[in-house]
């Protein structure tokens, strides 16, 4: 299952993305995985997710900061 975290750095990822025009299978490609699990990532009811060294990958391969894809903490929320 996918946590509301993991469903938020997931949809900035993809829409990081296609902002940059990146396809599925390019993605897929550079992290030496399947299209398919690329595909099943971006499906918010599958429970694949990316492990925490592919977030970085993905972050340099796009030339951002891992932290462009985590939320921001708010100190004030419980």
């Amino acid at each position: 299952m996918k946590s509301d975290i993991d469903k938020e750095i997931i949809r900035r990822i993809k829409k990081k993305r296609e902002e940059l025009k990146i396809t599925q299978r390019t993605l897929a490609e550079m992290l030496n995985v399947s299209q398919g699990f690329i595909a099943q990532v971006e499906t918010e009811s599958h429970h694949c997710k990316y492990s925490t060294h592919q977030v970085y990958q993905i972050a340099k391969y796009f030339g951002c900061q891992v932290s462009d894809f985590y939320p921001t903490i708010d100190p004030l929320e419980p």
